[in-house]
């Protein structure tokens, strides 16, 4: 076997993720490693927790990067808040509303489950249904943005019930940060996880968390040890707590933090507010587009994510050989359907570097050609007619 360099194809990604890289942030992780106890990189560290602070819209101390991808951020959470033999409500609408009655599980923990059809926004009634019914539950968790179906929840309407019936929050947020808008300290969220792979435009494997004061106190009255000791925060705090005296808990990922350090200064740049703007713009030029192919989106209006989009596949396309021909003829990915949604439609992300109005054109020309492939009928260029039309009408 003769060993060689590895140099992957240049795509454009606009599936649920990762998104594609801003060339700053790909530039940040080739800058020289130093050590991860560093004053330098100790100064670094404390700019990341106050950029994450302001993206988060939160004043929470306890705000950091896992040094792991965003399923480790959720598991940080539960293992942490939960303990074995409570009870858990957990509120499952996609994917990831069932990974999180896996982590429950996993702790030992019982799930109370609100399940809600996918494609559907979570349930209210359903929700203080089963907090009613389960007066002993002292934590709700959900999806914010359920990755797996471009469907987002009423996060502060259902923190509104968690604290009416004296329960903390679990917030999965891996698709919303920096994409929709999500407000922490505004909304009273407890313990929230991201990604850097969607909306920040930086390389997967670290997820952004933020605790709340509540939070804290109900870790620091835990009966028994955390299960985890590598994402026990009483231990992480010990690294990427205040000030320049740190405690070594793991050897940080470097260069990945430099990435997300970048990633973090250029959403500062934007203005959290204004990438919010820019994704829901984006999105309506999208949807102008994919209405005007014959297309229809899978969720509602009120309830869509701008960043996530899932688009219902026309009765008799193949939509296998509809992504083949994207990625090998356009260099493009868009995804594929999860679980009940496989085979029903594509999910399309328009996330960070990626929500810009080249690769929707791009996407747009794409899809008609690969649709006209198998016989669909649409009239052509259209797609890209209505696109610009919004435009015009966004005064763009």
């Amino acid at each position: 076997m003769t060993a060689t360099s590895y140099f992957p194809p240049l795509r454009t990604l606009m599936g649920p993720g990762p998104s594609d890289v801003h060339p700053r942030i790909l530039g940040a992780m080739a800058r020289p490693t130093i050590g991860h106890l560093d004053p330098s990189f100790v100064a670094m560290m404390d700019d990341v927790k106050g950029m994450l602070q302001t993206v988060f819209q939160t004043k929470n101390q306890l705000t950091l990067p896992v040094s792991a991808p965003g399923s480790a951020g959720m598991e940080t959470c539960f293992v942490n808040l939960i303990e074995p033999g409570e009870k858990v409500v957990v509120c499952q609408n996609g994917a990831f509303g069932g990974r999180m009655k896996e982590n429950v599980e996993r702790v030992g923990a019982t799930p109370v489950m609100v399940e809600d059809e996918w494609g559907k926004a979570i349930d209210l009634n359903k929700v203080e249904t089963a907090l009613k019914e389960n007066p002993e539950v002292k934590v709700l968790a959900f999806v914010h943005a359920e990755t797996s179906t471009g469907v987002q929840s009423d996060a502060k309407a259902l923190a509104e019930l968690a604290r009416k019936y004296d329960c903390l929050t679990i917030v999965d947020a891996v698709t919303s940060l920096a994409g929709t808008p999500l407000k922490v300290d505004e909304w009273g969220l407890d313990a929230v996880y991201s990604g850097t792979q969607k909306c920040l435009s930086c390389t997967p494997g670290i997820s952004p968390i933020t605790f709340s004061e509540r939070a804290i106190e109900r870790i620091k009255a835990r009966k028994q040890k955390v299960q985890s000791w590598f994402l026990d925060l009483n231990l992480v705090m010990g690294y990427w707590g205040e000030g320049a005296k740190r405690a070594y808990h793991h050897t940080a990922p470097i260069n990945a933090l430099y990435a997300f350090h970048e990633s973090l200064v250029m959403v500062h740049e934007e203005g959290v507010e204004n990438a919010w703007t820019r994704h829901q713009q984006n999105h309506e030029v999208l949807k102008a587009g994919i209405e005007a192919l014959g297309l229809k989106f899978l969720v509602a209006k009120e309830h869509r994510l701008p960043q996530l989009n899932a688009v219902c596949i026309p009765e008799g396309i193949d939509e296998t050989q509809v992504r083949q021909l994207l990625l090998n003829q356009y260099n493009l990915e868009i995804g594929a359907g999860l679980g009940a949604l496989a085979g029903k439609v594509w999910r399309i992300g328009l996330m960070g570097h990626a929500s810009n109005l080249n690769n929707i054109l791009l996407c747009l020309t794409a899809l008609e050609t690969a649709l006209k492939a198998q016989g669909f009928k649409c009239v052509e260029g259209a797609a890209a007619t209505a696109a610009q039309a919004e435009l015009v009408a966004q005064g763009r």
